[in-house]
Formats: C-alpha cells, sequence, structure tokens
C-alpha cells in the first residue's frame, strides 16, 4: 500500500454498506428485493406440498376424533410453523393461503340460493340482519375495550356473525396483513373456531332447558353458531324440524357475506390501499363478485346433487389448505406475546350473538 492510499480518506457513501455493521440495511435490501420480485412458479412446490401435508393430518384427524377439521388446520399449522422458517416455503404458503381462500369461498355459492333466503319470512331474516349487526357492532366495541386495533374487532365481529372461519379468511383478504398482523388473524380464527364448536355443544341443551320449541331452537341454533356445519350439526342434535330450520338461518346468513365484506372493503378500503379513488373503493373484491354470482346461478338452475356435494368437499378442502398454510406462516412467539386482551373482541361478539338470537326468539319467532 502506498503513502498516498493509505493517507486518502475513504468515501464511505460509495460503498453500499460500509457503515452496516450488524447487516441490517444488506437484510433489509434483500428483504425488499424478494417481496418486489415475482417467484418463479417452481418455487411454489415446496410451500404447497408442506401445507398439503398438514392439511391432510388434519383432516385424518378429524375424521377419527371428530374435531372440527378447521380448527384442527390451525392446529396442526401453528405446531409446524418452523417450516416457514424455510424461504423455499413461502411462495407456496402464500399462494395457498391467498388464493386457494378466494376460490374456496367463490365454490361456497354453490351452497346458497335465494330461494332459501326468502322462505324464511320477511321478519324472521330482518330479526336475522339485526343479529348479525349486533354481533358485529359488539366485536368492534370488545376490541376497543380490549384495546385492540377496530380492525380486529371488524376481523371478529365479522366472523362470528357470518360463518366463522370462511367469513375470517375473506375479511382479512380485505384487511390485508398491513393493518392486521398473521398471528392476530391466526389467534381470531383459534377462537371464533373453539367458540363455534363449543357452542355447538352448548347450545341444543340449553334450548331445551329454556323450552323452546322446534322453530325457535332452530332460529336461535342457525342465528348464532359461526361454522356452517356446527349450526347445521347443532339443530339437528335438537331435532330434525329444529336442523331443517337451522341449515335456512345458517345459510341466509352466508348469504350475506358478500354484502358484508363489500360494505367493509368500501368503509375501510381493500388491502391497505389509503388514497384509492372513492368509485375504485365501491368495487369489491373480484372473488365475491364470483360468489354472487354463483349464487345467482345456483338460483336459477337446478344444479345436480352430486355437483353440489363436489362443490362442497372441494370448498372445505380449499379452505383447510387456505388456514392451514396462514397458520404454518405466523410467528408462535408473537401469538405467545398477545395476551389475554386479543380474545375479547370474540367473546364479546360471541355473547352478543347469542343474547341477541335468544331475544328475538323470545319475541318474534
Amino acid at each position: 500500500m502506498t503513502a498516498k492510499n493509505a493517507s486518502s480518506p475513504i468515501d464511505w457513501d460509495t460503498l453500499p454498506y460500509g457503515g452496516d455493521l450488524f447487516g441490517e440495511m444488506y437484510l433489509a435490501d434483500q428483504e425488499a428485493q424478494a417481496v418486489t420480485t415475482p417467484a418463479p412458479a417452481h418455487t411454489l412446490f415446496p410451500g404447497l406440498i408442506a401445507c398439503a401435508v398438514a392439511a391432510a393430518a388434519a383432516a385424518w384427524l378429524a375424521e377419527h376424533y371428530g374435531f372440527p377439521i378447521i380448527l384442527l388446520g390451525l392446529l396442526v399449522g401453528l405446531s409446524l410453523n418452523f417450516v416457514a422458517r424455510e424461504p423455499t416455503t413461502h411462495s407456496g404458503l402464500d399462494f395457498a393461503s391467498r388464493t386457494f381462500l378466494r376460490w374456496g369461498i367463490v365454490l361456497l355459492g354453490l351452497q346458497v340460493t335465494f330461494g332459501q333466503i326468502g322462505s324464511l319470512g320477511a321478519a324472521p331474516f330482518g330479526a336475522l340482519v339485526v343479529v348479525m349487526a349486533v354481533t358485529f357492532v359488539a366485536g368492534i366495541a370488545g376490541a376497543r375495550v380490549a384495546g385492540q386495533s377496530r380492525y380486529a374487532g371488524i376481523l371478529a365481529g365479522g366472523a362470528t356473525a357470518i360463518c366463522g372461519a370462511s367469513a375470517a379468511l375473506a375479511l382479512y383478504g380485505v384487511i390485508g396483513k398491513e393493518r392486521l398482523s398473521q398471528a392476530q388473524f391466526a389467534l381470531t380464527l383459534v377462537g371464533v373456531s373453539l367458540a363455534s364448536a363449543l357452542a355447538m355443544s352448548l347450545y341444543p341443551p340449553l334450548a331445551a332447558l329454556l323450552g323452546l320449541d322446534d322453530r325457535q331452537a332452530g332460529f336461535l341454533i342457525g342465528a348464532s353458531i359461526h361454522d356452517v356445519a356446527q349450526a347445521i350439526g347443532g339443530g339437528y342434535a335438537f331435532s330434525d324440524s329444529a336442523g331443517s330450520y337451522a341449515t335456512v338461518v345458517k345459510l341466509s346468513r352466508v348469504a350475506l357475506l358478500a354484502p358484508l365484506v363489500a360494505l367493509v372493503s368500501v368503509w375501510i378500503g381493500s388491502g391497505g390501499g389509503t388514497g384509492r379513488p372513492w368509485f375504485r373503493r365501491l368495487a369489491p373484491p373480484w372473488f365475491i363478485v364470483a360468489f354472487l354470482g354463483v349464487v345467482t346461478l345456483n338460483s336459477l338452475t337446478v344444479m345436480p346433487a352430486q355437483l353440489t356435494a363436489g362443490a362442497l368437499t372441494a370448498s372445505k378442502g380449499l379452505l383447510l389448505l387456505a388456514v392451514t398454510a396462514t397458520a404454518m406462516r405466523s410467528r408462535m412467539d408473537l401469538l405467545m406475546q398477545m395476551g389475554w386482551r386479543s380474545t375479547v373482541p370474540v367473546i364479546a361478539a360471541t355473547l352478543a350473538s347469542f343474547a341477541a338470537a335468544l331475544g328475538f326468539v323470545l319475541v318474534l319467532v
């Protein structure tokens, strides 16, 4: 080294990471490049395989032990979240949690018709809308009391008001992970699934204890239990007549998924898109438009029973994959740090749903 080179000052500004002693700048730059650069299609394979294996394990456990399949998907996914430490799985897991969710919601439309909603009657349908509105507001109020963000309340209230995990997935697609962490989302899913499983066990005996008839019990169960399968199962646990009426009530709630997601999208904007023009915010997500289209088609055309049954199975499978992938991408350390306050929105929405449904049952049904 010459004396001239030794004495000349080093221009640190010309060096890309000259002052980055611990590598933070380099890692941040690499992460930004990974986000902005779309991953090749073949990189989806590792994440999709990991997600499929976890979902298959959850399905096997649900079939053999009679536990709610979505809840098991969440628990298995959370237990395997260390898989997501491998960067090659990220693209596949993100694809499953996003794309499988949307198509699962679309296929769910083949289970609902406008005729089913009309058969409910004006007064019970109006009461159902009020129950759902009370539930939604209770979720937001519970989040505010517990010091949580309003997005946590929207997610908990909307999921409880409509159809549990399916609605939570659809709403989270509008809210976005920029506004609500995946850890909070996973915790809400666990809370909603547990509350639904508990309600399926408790509400039929409570309805019998209160001396409700079949129609009243069917409305109470169908209007207040979150998950579709558990609401229908709870109705039939009371009686066949109550189960049939609970099915109609519950499917009417499912049909209102599209209006709720569209209203939330208009209210908060989709995916963190602040500053978007108002006319763009009025446009609901494409999968909600497709859901409405499928419901309309199912209402105008008599679909073969095999097709609707196959669509239901496919919808459940896609939603299971989406839930499992989301859980695998959630950080357990963040879940452990959240504490009991994060469960308050789900608890508030669940209690409000039952109280409002029971009030209308005693007055109208």
